[in-house]
């Protein structure tokens, strides 16, 4: 195991989600995409692929299960960054193959880039606001099958979940209608959705 590498993708993560935490609690980070959290998650995606390009994907014998567990949440959260996104689901979904990752890493990318595509998503792990200022699982491809989609990968049903998150209670979008309209143009900017 490289122990270094491994302690620089805890370092990455750990400062993801200390800003995360610092932009919740100003609410900066309901409004739109929050420009200091992007700027980290730009900053930590081009390291992590630097990393890729030297080793490959950060697995589990390379960088222990928290190392490869940070690794993916910088990639869940490069959502500014399409086609690297695209390029590691394929690299967890071949490492999950060689149990080098964790089989729920693969369905929460796929889902993730599901939604930003505009598409269904399998396993249910994606929320969205609703017009009611509700958090709501996002349109699912098969929803009679979803619990057997989430098995696959170790997830809890999706009944068992409480979809409320306690740091977005009160912030829902103020205007629903002007919230959907940006969130479109921004995947749109970004190369989402065409």
């Amino acid at each position: 195991m490289n122990n270094d590498l491994r302690k620089k993708l805890l370092a990455m993560s750990a400062k993801d989600l200390l800003v995360r935490e610092e932009l919740a609690r100003t609410g900066e980070l309901f409004d739109g995409y929050a420009p200091k959290m992007e700027a980290i998650h730009l900053e930590n995606a081009a390291e992590l692929e630097k990393i890729i390009d030297e080793f490959g994907w950060t697995g589990i014998s390379l960088v222990g299960k928290d190392g490869a567990e940070a690794a993916w949440l910088i990639v869940q959260h490069a959502i500014s960054l399409p086609e690297f996104s695209r390029k590691c689901l394929k690299l967890i979904k071949k490492a999950v193959a060689e149990n080098e990752a964790e089989a729920n890493q693969f369905a929460y990318l796929q889902d993730r880039i599901n939604f930003f595509e505009g598409k269904p998503q399998k396993f249910g792990t994606q929320t969205d606001w609703n017009a009611d200022g509700k958090m709501e699982v996002w349109r699912l491809e098969n929803a009679e099958k979803i619990n057997e989609y989430r098995a696959e990968v170790g997830l809890k049903p999706l009944e068992k979940l409480i979809w409320e998150n306690a740091e977005t209670i009160g912030n829902a979008p103020k205007n629903f209608a002007e919230h959907q309209r940006k969130a479109k143009e921004w995947m749109e900017k970004i190369g989402w959705r065409k």
